[in-house]
C-alpha cells in the first residue's frame, strides 16, 4: 500500500478547486468512441473513508474485459485534500487515487469510477477529472441520478433512458438487470455514451454494479480497515 502526501499547490479552497475544474474542463475529449467492450484492461477505482482519522484509501482494480479475472491491484492511503463540498468530491480523492494507480504493474485501459463523468453540476465530475490528468478513456457508472433527471427505462436489461440537466443529455439510467433499479452512466474522457453504456452491460453480469466497481469497493474497504486498525 503506498502513503500519499497532499501534492503542494493543492486547491484549498472551493475558488481555487473551481478555476482548476474550469480549466481542466477544457481538456475533456467527447469524439472518441473508445475501446470495444470485452477488450483489453478495465480498471476500477473506488474510495473509502475515515473522516475522523483524517484517513482516505483508494483501490485500483484491474480486470481481464473478455473474461473479468482478476490482472492486478494496487491500494493507496493519504490524508483527506479537501473538505467535503458537493461538486467538488474530487479533490478529496484525486491524489490518493493516482497513487494507487501508479501502483499498477500494468496499463489500466479503460477506466470505470464510482461516480460521475459529463453528469456533473460542473460538467466535470471525478471520471473526467481522473480521464483529463492520465489521458486514459474513463467512464462514471453512479448508483443514484445525482441532481438530474431521467425517466424510467424499459424493465428488460440493457434498457435505458436519457439522463437530462434541462433538455442537456448528460447521461443514461441504464438498466443492467431486469427489474432492478438502474445505474447512471456518463462520459468521462474519450469514450462515446453508446460505448460507455455496453461497457457497463459487459461488466455488470452477474449484478447491478459492474464488476469493476464491486472490486474496487471490497478491496478499498479493506485496505481501510488495516490502515485504520
Amino acid at each position: 500500500m503506498t502513503t500519499v502526501r497532499i501534492p503542494a499547490g493543492w486547491p484549498a479552497t472551493e475558488e481555487e478547486a473551481r478555476a482548476v475544474q474550469d480549466e481542466l474542463r477544457t481538456r475533456v475529449v467527447l469524439d472518441e468512441p473508445g475501446p470495444p467492450p470485452g477488450t483489453g484492461h478495465v480498471t476500477g477505482v473506488d474510495v473509502a473513508y475515515d473522516d475522523e482519522r483524517d484517513v482516505v484509501v483508494a483501490a485500483a482494480v484491474v480486470l481481464d474485459a473478455a473474461s473479468l479475472d482478476l490482472v492486478a491491484e494496487a491500494t493507496a492511503v493519504g490524508r483527506v485534500s479537501f473538505p467535503y463540498v458537493p461538486g467538488l468530491l474530487a479533490f478529496r480523492e484525486i491524489p490518493t487515487v493516482l497513487a494507487a494507480l501508479d501502483g499498477l504493474p500494468c496499463p489500466p485501459g479503460l477506466m470505470v469510477c464510482d461516480g460521475y463523468g459529463l453528469a456533473h453540476p460542473r460538467r466535470f465530475g471525478l471520471a473526467s477529472h481522473l480521464g483529463v490528468l492520465t489521458g486514459l478513456p474513463t467512464i462514471g457508472v453512479a448508483k443514484n441520478p445525482f441532481t438530474f433527471t431521467y425517466e424510467e427505462p424499459g424493465t428488460p436489461r440493457g434498457a435505458s433512458a436519457p439522463l437530462r440537466a434541462g433538455d442537456e443529455e448528460v447521461g443514461r439510467a441504464l438498466r443492467t438487470r431486469a427489474d432492478v433499479k438502474p445505474v447512471f452512466v456518463s462520459v468521462g474522457h474519450r469514450v462515446s455514451l453508446d460505448n460507455a453504456c455496453a461497457h457497463t452491460l459487459a461488466l455488470a453480469r452477474d449484478y447491478r454494479l459492474p464488476e469493476t466497481t464491486r472490486r474496487a469497493d471490497a478491496l478499498c474497504r479493506r485496505a481501510l480497515r488495516e490502515a485504520t486498525s
